[in-house]
């Protein structure tokens, strides 16, 4: 098979990261974006041999390994919230 065209070497990526690592689309194509403005991509640009699939396959483990991980959520706080300074003082009234 003939070396891919640039713009079918990153397609081809993101289709790799989404089917090796059950990514979403977005997700995919947000790292190999990512890496493009990195010039990541640069000598794949220049060098047209560099654009096989088997370097494609590499590129999206080496995209992958490389990701920065979602940050976990916030862990609830194991102390109560502070309650207001007013929040159960009664009021200096007499019933009625």
């Amino acid at each position: 098979m003939p070396n891919l065209t640039y713009e079918a070497y990153l397609d081809e990526v993101a289709t790799l990261l989404t089917e090796l690592y059950d990514l979403d689309d977005a997700v995919a194509i947000q790292l190999v974006v990512d890496a493009q403005a990195n010039d990541y991509f640069s000598p794949h640009d220049d060098h047209p041999a560099m654009r096989t699939l088997a370097r494609a396959k590499e590129d999206a483990v080496a995209l992958y390994k490389a990701r920065k991980p979602a940050r976990p959520a916030p862990k609830s706080s194991a102390r109560p919230a502070a309650k207001p300074a007013t929040q159960g003082l009664r009021k200096n009234t007499k019933p009625r």
